[in-house]
């Protein structure tokens, strides 16, 4: 038996993700093709192969328990000088983002584990590339905006070429999806 690397997440979705993935990949960072833009719930974490039905399990059972959100993003942010990252900002959405990693990573489950910073939910739109590079990112991104309902969050596995990829989604336990500030939920049906 072997390991490998996981992470879990919610993806940012399209127009928006390819979009952040493309002005990422044109600020220099060479990572920004193999991993699908994202708001990380459990950062990249070693596990055995056999231990994936017991993760899934456990993902499961978090989903189940979790409730639809609004998503929204607005503006960057950056945690350098401690980690060269420079970031999009979740301002709608990070409360429940905290209790779905604290969910995640609980004590009692497969992929328990301490984090090396303070969990802040964020979307990277720059890691570890020149600080000129950094300072443009921050400063290109710094109006702009975007906002979904979430409905769910996914489990990712990354490639011995680095690349990540999605195992499977996991779809909250409620259908009703509430609304996004400024317009209605495309696709979605309402509660009476």
């Amino acid at each position: 038996m072997g390991t490998v690397t996981i992470g879990v997440s919610i993806a940012v979705p399209e127009p928006h993700g390819s979009r952040l993935q493309q002005l990422r990949a044109g600020f220099g960072d060479a990572a920004a093709h193999g991993i699908p833009t994202h708001v990380t719930l459990l950062p990249p974490t070693e596990v055995d192969d056999a231990d994936l039905p017991a993760v899934e399990a456990h993902l499961d059972e978090v989903a189940a328990a979790g409730r639809p959100f609004p998503m929204r993003l607005s503006g960057t942010g950056t945690f350098r000088p401690l980690s060269p990252v420079v970031f999009v900002r979740v301002v709608e959405g990070d409360e429940a983002c905290t209790w779905l990693q604290n969910r995640v990573r609980d004590a009692s489950g497969p992929v328990a584990r301490e984090l090396q910073f303070p969990y802040h939910p964020h979307v990277t739109v720059a890691h570890g590339i020149e600080e000129a590079a950094m300072d443009r990112a921050f400063e290109e991104l710094a109006d702009y905006e975007a906002e979904w309902p979430c409905t769910g969050f996914a489990l990712y596995e990354q490639g011995a070429d680095g690349v990540w990829r999605k195992l499977r989604d996991f779809a909250f336990g409620s259908a009703v999806v509430p609304p996004q500030s400024g317009h209605a939920d495309r696709g979605s049906v309402s509660a009476h």
